[in-house]
């Protein structure tokens, strides 16, 4: 991150327009650093743990129907505690893994953190490569209820990130960076 003396944008004043469970969205007026106003529309959201479950080989998915988009789609297993903003991500990244696919691991390797959608949101992620892994009954919540989980061979992920079946951005910069620091 770019220390600056003066921030570019200056906030002239905050409102929020929107506030549910999940997220707040705040409409502020801006102005820029040559003088001219504008508004931003932010989308404040909790951060969340992506977790790479890999073993033998293989890469453990979820699938589960996304409402926005209207359909199912394989992604690595995430998620978020909204009721607990201030969790260790590495508690919230075993919490989800064992929820989603009933896996525990020996070891969590913290990869990275990235933002989601910094252009309008506030969230952004940690991602885990999660290994050592043991299989278990997953946990999930009645909002996880269609969910299925399923291992692939990595090559087979890398295919589907290719020909458009993973369209999951957290899951395409997840395994990307894992293969940028050598881990995959």
């Amino acid at each position: 991150m770019t220390k600056l003396t003066r921030p570019d944008i200056k906030t002239l004043s905050s409102r929020v327009v929107y506030e549910n469970r999940w997220m707040r969205v705040r409409e502020d007026a801006i102005e820029r650093h040559d003088g001219s106003p504008g508004i931003y529309g932010v989308v404040e959201k909790t951060d969340f743990a992506v977790i790479v479950p890999i073993d033998n080989g293989l890469i453990h998915l979820v699938e589960q129907y996304r409402y926005p988009v209207q359909g199912r789609y394989w992604e690595l297993p995430q998620g978020s505690w909204e009721d607990a903003p201030g969790t260790d991500p590495l508690d919230l990244a075993r919490a989800e893994l064992r929820e989603e696919t009933g896996l525990t691991a020996a070891t969590m390797t913290h990869v990275g953190h990235l933002f989601e959608c910094y252009g309008y949101s506030t969230q952004g992620y940690n991602i885990y490569l999660a290994q050592g892994l043991q299989a278990g009954e997953a946990q999930r919540k009645p909002t996880e209820q269609d969910m299925v989980s399923r291992a692939f061979p990595v090559e087979e992920v890398l295919a589907m990130i290719s020909d458009g079946a993973i369209k999951d951005a957290a899951t395409v910069a997840a395994l990307g960076m894992l293969r940028l620091k050598g881990l995959l």
